[in-house]
């Protein structure tokens, strides 16, 4: 049998009177924003926490129950060691971390796996770090980030400005690729802000002519054309309080362009035919 740490006579007095499995899972949530990791005498994963997360990259529901990799695995002729792990990001580069082992043995003094704490030695890459937030934010991540799903390390970078641009008022230009989740981003940075309990709507510029544009974007007075018989709300004015997502806004008219500018600018604007 291994040595281990002596106990304080209180200290020891005082766990001979606990419940040591509810004490044990409590002490887990207390340290888990600790880089801490457990495997069992099979080098099967069974505890990864927040902190393993934040520095590995890795997500617990992708690595628990499952065998780890060689870089964290824990054998008998581990105990007390200190090794650096070196990890590669897919664009070439590399960080290192350091791993601390405590070995576990059974009653019987046969190896039972082992405790794992990584701790970072040089600078880790921005797409690598979760999000700094709630709880119940990185639990949300975990499963999916307000609609966006990805297991891309790299993503979590994304995540991070998402939520930096809910936490302000100004105005957000989302680029990429068609199909790349433009308006899943503009609806999380709704979701995450204060403006969550306002609306949320969204026109694709692409898809109307100029003239209805006009009409939708900034609505109409009544006369103000052939068929406006009553006044019209815009977009800008329904979604006030809340978020207006202008989907393919590359594509509105030069002439349209200039009036989104102002109102960008200004902060108002005057419904087609209006004089106010």
């Amino acid at each position: 049998m291994k040595q281990t740490k002596q106990l304080s006579e209180p200290l020891s007095a005082w766990l001979e009177q606990q419940s040591l499995q509810p004490l044990f899972l409590k002490l887990l949530t207390l340290c888990d924003v600790a880089a801490l990791y457990i495997v069992d005498r099979n080098q099967r994963v069974i505890h990864w926490s927040q902190g393993a997360e934040q520095l590995s990259g890795l997500y617990a529901k992708d690595v628990t129950g499952k065998p780890c990799k060689q870089e964290y695995a824990i054998t008998d002729s581990d105990d007390h060691k200190k090794q650096l792990i070196t990890l590669f990001q897919t664009d070439g580069s590399k960080f290192e971390l350091e791993k601390i082992i405590q070995v576990l043995h059974d009653q019987q003094g046969a190896f039972a796996g082992g405790l794992g704490l990584l701790l970072p030695v040089s600078e880790r890459p921005a797409n690598i770090a979760l999000p700094k937030a709630s709880r119940e934010t990185s639990e949300s991540v975990k499963q999916g980030f307000h609609g966006l799903l990805s297991r891309s390390p790299a993503m979590q970078a994304v995540f991070q400005i998402i939520q930096n641009a809910a936490e302000t008022d100004v105005t957000v230009l989302v680029r990429g690729e068609s199909g790349s989740g433009k308006e899943l981003v503009a609806k999380a940075i709704h979701d995450l802000s204060a403006r969550r309990k306002a609306p949320f709507l969204a026109i694709n510029c692409a898809a109307l002519s100029s003239s209805l544009l006009d009409s939708e974007l900034f609505g109409h007075v009544r006369g103000a054309f052939t068929g406006a018989i009553k006044d019209h709300s815009g977009l800008f004015q329904r979604a006030h309080g809340g978020t207006l997502f202008l989907d393919e806004v590359a594509e509105l008219p030069l002439e349209l362009q200039a009036k989104l500018l102002r109102v960008l600018q200004e902060r108002n604007y005057i419904p087609v035919g209006g004089d106010r």
